[in-house]
């Protein structure tokens, strides 16, 4: 029940997230669409567009480990290869977004960011990893595979 839980508390988390991270790049693309200045030499248009393309992939990156981490919860079962891939990946992401936010936002930032580190930790914790292969015979000897 508990492994349930935190999963979908971090699809919820992470949907959140998702929305608020697009909602500030494209505020952030619209201040630099307005600017009519250059930064080192890059035009003002190729700044704003990359800031909208970034949202949208980030955006898109962390629907996708909701939707996984959603799908772990409601299937009650540990999240295949790929999933825990993509759910690894999103921690250590956190863990990187954690380290900056703090010196760059503040320890608010921090706190939740740290809080959705934990939840995809513990999602990926409280699953087992799925048994590979037939297990070993409790003597050591080697077993028949076909009878």
């Amino acid at each position: 029940m508990l492994r349930r839980i935190v999963a979908g508390l971090a699809a919820i988390t992470l949907v959140a997230e998702a929305v608020v991270l697009v909602l500030v790049h494209l505020v952030l693309g619209r201040a630099a669409e307005g600017q009519s200045m250059s930064i080192a030499g890059m035009d003002p248009d190729v700044m704003s567009t990359a800031t909208y393309a970034m949202g949208a992939v980030l955006g898109a990156f962390l629907l996708l480990c909701a939707a996984t981490a959603a799908a772990t919860a409601l299937r009650d079962r540990p999240p295949g290869r790929f999933a825990r891939v993509l759910l690894v990946a999103a921690a250590v992401t956190h863990g990187v977004l954690g380290a900056l936010a703090v010196g760059l936002v503040g320890w608010g930032a921090f706190a939740a960011t740290m809080l959705i580190l934990c939840l995809l930790v513990l999602t990926l914790m409280l699953y087992p990893r799925p048994a590979e292969g037939p297990a070993p015979d409790p003597a050591g000897r080697l077993r028949p595979t076909s009878p």
